[in-house]
């Protein structure tokens, strides 16, 4: 009897090892999920930042390629709210405790890289040169909508509210000045693009 009592002692043994084991393993694995998808967040948010101070750089020159008033004056316009989304997302960071820091957007200064040569492909003082224009800014709108309601989104899964409704009022910003290069682009800068 001594034998069977000492086997299965043995095996209760390895269960509550096993069972510790597994406990042990999925606590430190759901804290290092938790950490990567927190340093992934942080890693786009910087990511984006490099993105719009780059762009903020960028839209002056598109502002003065421009050959419509109403393109450069909307170039202007997005230049100053360039700026407030580069101040938003230096909150954004102050709140999550973290030093703002720019890591090269590949996506953005490819786009970038498109509007310059648009504006060396085409001819100054024409409005083949703004449908162009217009074409690059909102590619960058567009590229914009999607990383800003990404992030929201990856905000309040971590449940970080208050970032996500930073996030939230750029993405608003961003969509509307979409609209609002539709607006000059169907209002007469592609049909007399065309006519040219």
């Amino acid at each position: 009897m001594a034998t069977t009592k000492a086997p299965a002692k043995t095996a209760a043994k390895k269960t509550t090892a096993v069972k510790t084991s597994s406990k042990s393993s999925s606590k430190s694995s759901s804290k290092p999920e938790e950490n990567e998808f927190q340093d992934f967040f942080i890693d786009e948010l910087k990511d984006i930042y490099w993105a719009e101070k780059h762009l903020a750089k960028a839209l002056p020159k598109m502002q003065k390629a421009a050959t419509s008033p109403e393109l450069a004056a909307a170039f202007e316009k997005h230049t100053l709210e360039t700026q407030a989304h580069i101040s938003t997302l230096e909150q954004v960071f102050e709140l999550l405790d973290e030093k703002a820091v720019a890591k090269k957007c590949d996506a953005m200064a490819g786009l970038l890289e498109e509007a310059e040569g648009i504006i060396e492909d085409t001819d100054e003082g024409t409005l083949i040169r703004d449908a162009g224009l217009i074409l690059a800014a909102q590619k960058v709108e567009h590229y914009e909508i999607a990383t800003y309601g990404t992030l929201a989104v990856f905000a309040k899964t971590m449940g970080r509210d208050d970032v996500a409704e930073l996030l939230v009022q750029t993405l608003a910003n961003e969509k509307e000045t979409d609209v609002a290069l539709t607006t000059i682009a169907e209002g007469f800068v592609n049909e007399q693009a065309a006519a040219e």
